[in-house]
């Protein structure tokens, strides 16, 4: 099966096959194509995620979906002729904040596809990240009392690392620590950051400043923040988190999971005091904070200097003023390590190559 092969889907095709087929291809992308290859469409990575976040039933077709994008993601999609120079498929993907372009021959027949990754080998992610490290992890002691909760192994190595790395292999080279807590091991442990292909600065809290306090401290910059907690372990695609960012023209990003529980006793529904209908025992669906979000460089400003304050202080702060916050489904792995259980889980999951 050829490259091209592997991102392709048929109009009959349901969201799930897509999203199982944007998954093995690894782009970030599916390409919708007739019987005789012409491009009928493309589906990306944020459309899925648009999709989860509206409740949409997977096992609909791909049709359904692209009736149902929002107008602003309706445009044809953006294809470049076959054998355009290198040059002008990065200006394209730079104009339209692509990472794949569809080559197409004269009569509109899919041929190639042009990727980010292969025409800028060492494509840096135009992001730098800060990772909240301070924390006493008080619900995960004993295990806590020698160690930093970031520095807790998984696998052979520490948490901290594996995110380090991931932030890594994104593209991201420019990551700031946040430490409070036994901090000088996670700086003994990574120093500079070079042993670990990254360059690492240190954002020392004297007190904790909460979720957000911290941010204040960093050095101005006109670069889009990622920020992670310290005992997120995830897979979560950073670059079609920037992606999704900018497609919604978000001042603030916040990840999210997708968290179920099953309501153990009959729910009344009412108005007043009038019964309008019951469910036994109903499933209910909700976003969870993920732990992880997009800031644009203007927010950081917004921060009180060397105060303790929170995101939802910072979220609410922008709600209030108009400004775009939006919300980024995670549909890959992710756990938050905050207690004993889930730490456990956590090297399960790495012992058996879930994570």
């Amino acid at each position: 099966m050829s490259r091209l092969d592997e991102l392709v889907v048929s109009p009959n095709s349901c969201i799930r096959e897509v999203l199982e087929c944007i998954d093995r291809g690894a782009q970030g992308i599916a390409l919708v194509l007739d019987d005789d290859k012409h491009l009928i469409a493309t589906v990306t990575d944020g459309d899925l995620r648009r999709a989860i976040l509206a409740g949409m039933d997977l096992e609909l077709s791909v049709q359904n979906l692209l009736a149902q994008r929002d107008p602003a993601f309706r445009s044809g999609p953006v294809t470049a002729p076959e054998g355009t120079p290198d040059a002008a498929l990065i200006h394209l993907m730079t104009e339209t904040s692509l990472r794949q372009i569809p080559l197409v021959d004269e009569e509109g027949r899919i041929v190639n596809i042009a990727l980010l990754s292969e025409l800028v080998k060492e494509y840096e992610l135009p992001l730098r990240a800060m990772v909240m490290a301070g924390g006493y992890g008080t619900r995960l002691r004993p295990l806590t009392n020698e160690l930093p909760k970031p520095m807790l192994p998984v696998g052979d190595r520490p948490l901290l690392e594996l995110i380090v790395e991931q932030l890594r292999h994104a593209g991201i080279r420019q990551v700031n620590v946040a430490t409070h807590y036994k901090g000088e091991m996670i700086t003994e442990h990574f120093k500079d950051g070079q042993g670990f292909g990254v360059d690492i600065r240190y954002v020392r809290e004297d007190q904790p400043l909460g979720t957000a306090g911290a941010l204040s401290l960093l050095e101005e910059s006109d670069q889009p923040l990622l920020v992670i907690n310290g005992d997120i372990l995830t897979r979560v695609d950073f670059r079609a988190m920037l992606n999704f960012h900018r497609e919604h023209k978000s001042d603030l990003t916040v990840a999210v999971r997708q968290y179920e529980f099953r309501v153990p006793y009959g729910v009344i529904d009412t108005d007043g005091v009038a019964v309008t209908g019951i469910s036994e025992k109903p499933l209910v669906r909700q976003f969870i904070n993920a732990g992880i979000y997009l800031l644009n460089p203007s927010i950081r400003r917004l921060i009180p200097n060397g105060q303790h304050y929170d995101i939802p202080d910072l979220i609410e702060r922008l709600l209030a003023e108009g400004r775009p916050v939006v919300c980024f489904p995670i549909r890959e792995y992710w756990l938050d390590i905050g207690e004993s259980e889930h730490y456990d889980q956590a090297k399960a999951d790495f012992a058996t190559g879930r994570f």
